[in-house]
């Protein structure tokens, strides 16, 4: 009995390193195998491969109107004259534009910095220099529109503007650890001139603390058109009420729907391309080149009629709905986080919603 005891002694020892060896073995494959998942899945996770750069998808180039989603931020999008010296360079989801002059270029919004190479490729296409840019200005301080200022100014040497109440959050998109360069600092009504070019920062808060909407004219066959690129949105869920951290963000965000009732608009674009509906108007710009879709004044007077609508509506159901229950410390707590606006826990600047990447 006894040699018997120490015989299955043995096998199970024997066992159980092979068995330790064959997982050791497998652990860097099983890891690998992992990895080459989150990249094909498009990166998760803090500390992952970040989502990859696509093209544009059918799905998304048919939408008419456009989803308001952020299915895929870093998907490419065809370049294209808006109107005058005004033109598209963004992806599908996240509006960049440029605006071209003799003394060199404008640029609003750089995006990520995987889809740099699209907005090169794409400002080239159109045939102006990607190192004509003189001068990056910013919709608002969330990762998906400003990441990619550090490696711009580097590939061009443009200075880059912020609004002063986006700096602080400005300042903390560091991709690779980088410093965010700013080389200037803007405020409410300053004017940033370029080549017979004058771009007015209008402080529009609500979805930042300094979330900048921009207004301009252009010229068009002899004709002046006034341009508003409207800085972010309302989110569907964001915290208007009972918000501990910004407790007059309501009255904030009717301000903001107030003085965008004050700028004479035309052509009405966006931070966010289905504000406006790039990809229906781009389908009509495509079969009817004679008539021009972003000349759009009703448009712009829906959207921010759509915005105070949404204001009222959340107001409504928090009201009633009471005070939410506290939520745990981490980063953004109850109330949006460092450079938040709208409140919620969205983490920082994002104030809930669809999170930092609006």
């Amino acid at each position: 009995m006894k040699a018997l005891r120490l015989l299955f002694l043995a096998a199970f020892v024997l066992a159980s390193t092979f068995a330790v060896t064959m997982l050791l073995a497998q652990g860097p494959a099983a890891a690998g195998g992992a990895g080459q998942a989150a990249a094909q899945g498009g990166g998760g996770g803090r500390g992952g491969p970040p989502p990859a750069a696509v093209a544009l998808s059918p799905e998304v180039q048919n939408e008419d109107p456009q989803t308001e989603t952020m299915r895929n931020d870093r998907m490419d999008f065809p370049p294209f004259k808006i109107i005058g010296n005004l033109y598209y360079v963004g992806t599908a989801f996240c509006g960049s534009y440029l605006i071209t002059t003799p003394m060199g270029n404008i640029l609003i919004n750089t995006n990520y910095e995987e889809t740099v190479p699209f907005m090169k490729k794409n400002i080239e296409s159109l045939g102006f220099k990607f190192e004509d840019t003189k001068i990056i200005l910013a919709s608002h301080s969330h990762a998906d529109h400003q990441t990619g200022d550090s490696m711009v100014k580097q590939m061009t040497g443009a200075t880059t503007e912020f609004m002063a109440e986006d700096v602080p959050a400005i300042q903390n998109i560091k991709p690779g650890g980088k410093e965010h360069p700013i080389d200037k600092v803007l405020h409410d009504g300053d004017v940033v001139s370029l080549g017979g070019m004058n771009l007015t920062a209008h402080l529009t808060p609500g979805h930042t603390l300094g979330c900048t909407t921009w207004t301009f004219p252009v010229m068009d066959g002899g004709q002046r058109r006034n341009v508003t690129i409207i800085c972010g949105g309302l989110q569907d869920n964001a915290r208007l009420v009972f918000n501990a951290n910004q407790p007059d963000i309501a009255d904030v965000w009717q301000a903001t729907a107030n003085k965008w009732k004050t700028y004479p608009t035309d052509v009405f674009l966006g931070a966010h391309t289905w504000f406006f509906n790039l990809t229906g108007k781009y389908k009509r710009m495509k079969a009817n080149p004679s008539v021009n879709p972003w000349i759009d004044p009703d448009g712009y007077k829906k959207y921010i009629v759509s915005v105070e609508e949404l204001r009222a509506q959340l107001i409504k159901d928090q009201t009633a709905a009471g005070p939410p229950a506290p939520r745990g410390g981490g980063r953004g707590g109850a109330g949006g986080g460092a450079g938040g606006a709208q409140g919620g826990g969205g983490g920082q600047g994002a104030g809930g919603g669809r999170g930092p990447a609006n």
